[in-house]
């Protein structure tokens, strides 16, 4: 059976720096003084420095109530723009007539639906072959890049001549909404647009695929949810996320993560930046140096969380890193997301 690798992964952001806009802007959308202060307490310990969106003009299509902007309205943001991203992404691998070898598209995204979708809207205008065998991973949510990457391990195993182009594509900022708790105001505060593009194939190059693992924290199901309301798509992302990720990996998860290793014998962590606290949890729990969370805090300050995408940011500037000289070894990589479920997967880089 073979071998999978990423062997090489593209990523792409909108042109507009929301962040210190958002920031800006939150206030007029929180009525109590108390919320106010305590977003503004929440901002400057969020560890993030920038955010990207697709939305172009946020004040004429948000105005004074991003609440009243209904869902229909926001899936014809998403249809405009999510295309346009995913192949700005697809373009930065550099395929150029080898876009046509391409065997599989998964594609992998939670923030917006059409049909025809952004796999048909890549093969019109990427040069990819109308055979190609198409597979769209919805609606799973933050941990889902890392189940794109183990759909498409599971095809180059089964056939080694596969050539798999995975595109995780989100916009998150199209569905800001007026705060309804603290934990909303944190969702807004963190997340942000991004697209990251893929080519898995048994070619002996890059990253190196190992093994997969999923886990799934009992009691936790209202811990993130993400549902479909008129105003948008509804997240909810508990406070409690972190302490309950820091209790999911106690040593018996750990033994299963890591196929019977333990944290001193992985030299990478991708873990994905689900926002600060969820990544000192991670940190505390697996007694980790300081700076063994360097690429996801690198990201989360650059990118903010861009959903599924994010892991795979984080994939793609280890490695960039280690074509530069940087390290490389046996890695772990760990996305969370609803359920409460940890999408995990181990490498070699």
């Amino acid at each position: 059976m073979a071998t999978a690798y990423v062997n090489q992964i593209s990523t792409a952001v909108p042109a507009l720096d929301c962040h210190d806009m958002f920031i800006e802007y939150a206030p007029e959308l929180i009525e109590e003084r108390g919320k106010m202060l305590l977003f503004k307490r929440m901002a400057e310990r969020a560890h993030i420095n920038h955010r990207w969106s697709s939305v172009e003009d946020p004040a004429g299509f948000y105005g004074n109530n991003p609440s009243a902007v209904d869902t229909e309205t926001r899936m014809v943001e998403y249809e405009d723009k999510a295309p346009k991203l995913a192949q700005k992404a697809v373009e930065g691998l550099n395929l150029g007539d080898a876009a046509d070898e391409i065997t599989h598209l998964v594609l992998v995204t939670c923030t917006g639906f059409y049909s025809p979708g952004i796999d048909y809207d890549l093969i019109k205008n990427c040069g990819i072959s109308p055979n190609v065998d198409r597979t769209q991973i919805g609606f799973m949510g933050c941990f889902a890049g890392i189940t794109g990457l183990k759909t498409a391990n599971n095809i180059v195993r089964a056939n080694p001549e596969a050539k798999v182009l995975l595109v995780s594509v989100e916009l998150c900022s199209v569905h800001l909404q007026k705060p309804k708790s603290l934990e909303s105001m944190l969702s807004f505060l963190i997340f942000g647009d991004g697209c990251a593009a893929a080519i898995i194939s048994a070619e002996a190059t890059g990253l190196e695929l190992d093994s997969f693992k999923q886990v799934m924290v009992p009691d936790t199901r209202d811990l993130i949810t993400w549902r479909i309301g008129n105003e948008g798509f509804d997240m909810v992302l508990s406070g409690k996320v972190p302490g309950q990720l820091g209790k999911a990996l106690n040593p018996e998860n750990l033994k299963l993560i890591l196929a019977g290793r333990t944290p001193a014998d992985i030299d990478l962590w991708a873990i994905h930046p689900g926002g600060r606290t969820i990544l000192d949890a991670v940190e505390n729990a697996l007694e980790l140096e300081p700076d063994a969370l360097a690429v996801s805090r690198h990201v989360l300050e650059n990118y903010g969380n861009m959903s599924s995408a994010t892991v795979l940011f984080v994939l793609a500037e280890m490695m960039k890193q280690a074509a530069e000289g940087g390290p490389r070894g046996l890695g772990s990589a760990m996305a969370f997301g609803p359920g409460l479920t940890a999408e995990t997967m181990l490498f070699r880089l």
